[in-house]
């Protein structure tokens, strides 16, 4: 079995974390660069990540996330945060980033440019929000996976009240709406009714479809 497998068997979402452990800085930060570098449509990075590490914000967040524990025990909670909607100055913005970083201009990636804001643009802000949000699912999976690589443990929360969360955080100031909690620490030594219990999942045979 390779590493990669070997480590996926490791990870669980931890039900309870040891909060006189934290995550060493330099770890948060390699998996933030992971997230950062995930794939997104168009490459357009359309959410940002909120490390939340004050004890005060978690102790807010903790009773509108059913009173998850890792909420506050974890020591760094990741708050997946998509942009509300996709504006021109947004699309503008990483196209023009792109030209930058590479120097020059395409033809086909500025009518491909013109077509996002063609398209993007004239549709409604929930439409873009669900499209935005959706690309935020893409960076927790890279998340989950950077976590395991580095024996991180994590939890990923969807259980939660995305409007009590942007309030307490203010998110809806920058533009962007909370779409999934992450909190990163160490499994606890004992009381986590989970740790033990062999990981579930279909066979590849039920799971997988080849159509050859």
């Amino acid at each position: 079995m390779s590493e990669l497998i070997n480590t996926l068997q490791w990870r669980y979402a931890t039900k309870k974390m040891d909060p006189a452990k934290a995550v060493p800085e330099q770890t948060v930060a390699r998996i933030l660069e992971a997230i950062r570098l995930t794939a997104t449509s168009s490459g357009l990075q359309p959410f940002d990540v909120i490390v939340v590490t004050n004890p005060e914000l978690r102790e807010q967040i903790k009773p509108h996330a059913w009173n998850q524990p890792q909420i506050t025990e974890c020591s760094h909670l990741l708050v997946f945060a998509a942009w509300d909607n996709y504006t021109a100055e947004r699309i503008n913005m990483m196209f023009d980033l792109v030209n930058d970083e590479r120097g020059f201009k395409n033809e086909g990636w500025e009518n491909y440019r013109q077509m996002l804001l063609d398209s993007y643009t004239k549709r409604d802000a929930e439409t873009n929000f669900q499209h935005a949000a959706r690309q935020a699912y893409i960076g927790l999976g890279t998340a989950l996976i950077a976590a395991a690589e580095e024996k991180v443990d994590c939890t990923p929360m969807e259980g939660f009240d995305p409007a009590k969360v942007d309030e307490i955080l203010k998110l809806r100031e920058r533009g962007l709406r909370s779409v999934l909690l992450l909190p990163l620490g160490y499994r606890a030594a004992e009381g986590d009714w989970l740790v033990d219990l062999k990981k579930v999942r279909r066979t590849r045979d039920e799971f997988v479809i080849e159509m050859k």
